[in-house]
């Protein structure tokens, strides 16, 4: 099940997914799901995937060789490797969405260890992944009179006011999937955006599935829709699915990030009695769908190698890796370099520091598997703590 382009094997004719004797709960839990106001998709998916007839020729063909290319380990630092001193004696505040959400937390962290390393202050305050927190947590940021502010994984559209203020005071606002594409922002105004391209990232989540399941697959795709960023990647995600002809959407399910770990259990299982057999993918937009899924698939007696084959695209945090590495519903993910991309908002606000420009710099796209992560739980460019160490002038710290 490790390699990319083996042929899902599913369950025998007839054999429910669901015990029996759990029908009567799981209606009662569809009824639930459906008066959540989930948005559902189409329920017509191919009944039994594993035809060995491949279900878009062509399509599956450059998903496959999509997919070798992004499990590669091998891949040399292409980041900077030149860039301003350090400036000394810097504040900065770290604004998370949610430290609940483990790449918002996994970013905090990289922040943190850099900011050792080049010698600056850090406070992380948490906006607790509601409107009315972030803007507060935002606006004790201000408070702080602060160097440099990041926008840990929030729209900064959702602070205008404060985002306006810090203009103002010539407070450079350096973001963390804080808006669609990496690099600077004018509306709303960043001096950069630290991410890998969202589109590369959908696309290759996807290119896993056609390539998994030789073309044929009912798939779940999960999603938070009030993150403009997540819904970018979820809308990217459904459209390289539907390039596959063989490939079709059981569901798209919209769960608030913040509310993933009561509602995933109730919707995975109202799906798994819903769909059965037919449901043999999922991909999430965050990995963390997955663990609030796992008890759910447990109960039903969903093995944990699958079917369904699970891939999160993103955030590939520790958890993630510990789940992918001993087959517990999860198969893959997309990881974001956390801890690199922490080392770059510290070298981006530096470059702001210094009244250069950013660095430009994008991180690559990357699968990981049990086979090539080789019990790692994480996943970042091979050299960048020396490089940046070097640009920082920082070597012995």
């Amino acid at each position: 099940m490790r390699g990319t382009s083996r042929t899902v094997r599913h369950r025998d004719r007839g054999k429910p997914l669901v015990p029996l004797g759990a029908r009567s709960v799981c209606t009662a839990l569809l009824v639930a799901a459906v008066l959540t106001g989930c948005e559902r998709g189409s329920s017509k998916g191919p009944a039994h995937p594993d035809t060995g007839i491949n279900g878009c020729p062509t399509v599956h063909a450059r998903a496959e060789a999509a997919v070798r290319q992004a499990e590669r380990t091998d891949v040399p630092w292409h980041g900077p490797t030149g860039g301003p001193r350090a400036v000394p004696d810097k504040t900065i505040v770290y604004v998370a969405q949610t430290m609940t959400n483990p790449g918002v937390a996994g970013a905090a962290n990289g922040v943190r260890e850099a900011a050792k390393v080049i010698g600056w202050n850090v406070r992380v305050i948490d906006g607790g992944g509601t409107p009315a927190g972030i803007q507060s947590a935002m606006s004790q940021a201000l408070a702080l009179d602060p160097a440099g502010i990041v926008v840990g994984g929030f729209d900064p559209n959702s602070t205008s006011q404060q985002v306006a203020r810090a203009d103002a005071a010539q407070i450079p606002l350096v973001g963390w999937h804080a808006v669609a594409d990496p690099g600077p922002s004018r509306k709303p105004r960043l001096f950069t955006n630290v991410t890998t391209e969202v589109g590369d990232v959908a696309g290759i989540s996807a290119q896993w599935v056609i390539a998994r399941s030789n073309g044929n697959a009912g798939v779940v795709v999960f999603t938070d829709a009030s993150i403009p960023f997540a819904k970018r990647k979820s809308d990217l995600i459904r459209e390289e699915l539907a390039t596959c002809a063989g490939v079709k959407l059981l569901s798209y399910e919209n769960i608030p990030i913040q509310d993933a770990s009561s509602r995933t259990p109730q919707e995975v299982a109202s799906l798994l009695f819903r769909y059965q057999e037919r449901w043999t993918h999922s991909v999430a937009i965050n990995d963390l769908y997955f663990a609030d899924a796992a008890p759910a698939f447990r109960a039903a007696g969903a093995g944990g190698s699958g079917p369904p084959s699970n891939i999160g695209a993103g955030d590939g945090d520790p958890s993630a890796f510990q789940r992918i590495n001993n087959q517990q519903y999860e198969a893959a993910t997309v990881p974001e370099p956390l801890s690199q991309q922490g080392w770059q908002i510290v070298d981006e606000l530096n470059r702001a520091f210094s009244g250069r420009t950013d660095s430009g710099y994008v991180a690559p796209v990357h699968v990981s598997t049990a086979a090539n992560s080789r019990g790692a739980t994480s996943w970042n460019p091979t050299g960048y703590k020396e490089a940046y160490r070097k640009i920082w002038g920082t070597p012995g710290r």
